[in-house]
C-alpha cells in the first residue's frame, strides 16, 4: 500500500466498512468497491480523473453511469464525495483497506504463498489446515510459483512472514557465517 495514500484512504474505507457491518451488507459493498476501483484504474478513465478541464459534476455523472444498477443509494453518495474530495484516485486504497477490515471481522486471513514448483490442491489445503490450527483463524490462500526459492515455501500472511525456502535458508546462512 501507498502510505499517503492509504492515510488518505484510511478514514474513508473504515466510515464505508462501519455502514456496511451496521446495514450487514459487507459483500456489497465489497463489489461495489471493487468495481469503482477497477473504473479508476482504467488508463482512459484515469486520464479523465486527472484532467482539470474536465468538470466534477460531468465526472460525477459518468462514474454514476458506469455504476449504472450495481451502485445503490450509498454507492452513488461515496461516488459523489471522492469526486467532491478530489479522492476517486485513492479507489484502490479504500478497497485494500476495507478488505483487511472485513477479513477481520470475519477471521478470515489471506495468505499468499510462493513455491518453487506449483501446488496442487491438496498442498494447499494442508497448508491452509496447518496455518488455521496455528492462528485460530480460517485461511484463503493465493499462490505462485518462484524457481528462484530452489525448494521450500515461502509464506506471507499480513506481517507475518514464514520462509521455508531454500534461497530463504541458504541467506541465513550467509548473514550467520557474515558472508
Amino acid at each position: 500500500m501507498a502510505g499517503e495514500a492509504t492515510t488518505i484512504a484510511r478514514p474513508y474505507a473504515e466510515a464505508v466498512f462501519a455502514r456496511a457491518e451496521e446495514t450487514d451488507k459487507l459483500d456489497l459493498w465489497s463489489e461495489m468497491l471493487g468495481l469503482l476501483a477497477a473504473v479508476v484504474q482504467d488508463s482512459t478513465m484515469a486520464g479523465v480523473i486527472k484532467d482539470p478541464l474536465f468538470d466534477r459534476q460531468q465526472l460525477t455523472e459518468l462514474m454514476l453511469e458506469i455504476g449504472g444498477g450495481r451502485l445503490n443509494e450509498e454507492g452513488s453518495n461515496l461516488v459523489r464525495l471522492l469526486v467532491q474530495n478530489g479522492r476517486l484516485t485513492v479507489l484502490p486504497e479504500i478497497v485494500e483497506v476495507f478488505e483487511l477490515l472485513k477479513a477481520e471481522r470475519e477471521r478470515v486471513l489471506k495468505v499468499h504463498v510462493t513455491s518453487a514448483f506449483a501446488l496442487s490442491p491438496v498442498q494447499q489445503k494442508h497448508i491452509a489446515d496447518a496455518l488455521k490450527a496455528k492462528l485460530g483463524r480460517d485461511v484463503t490462500i493465493t499462490s505462485e510459483k518462484n524457481t528462484d526459492l530452489i525448494g521450500g515455501i515461502h509464506i506471507r500472511a499480513g506481517d507475518m512472514v514464514i520462509d521455508g525456502s531454500v534461497r530463504g535458508q541458504l541467506q541465513q546462512l550467509a548473514n550467520e557465517l557474515g558472508i
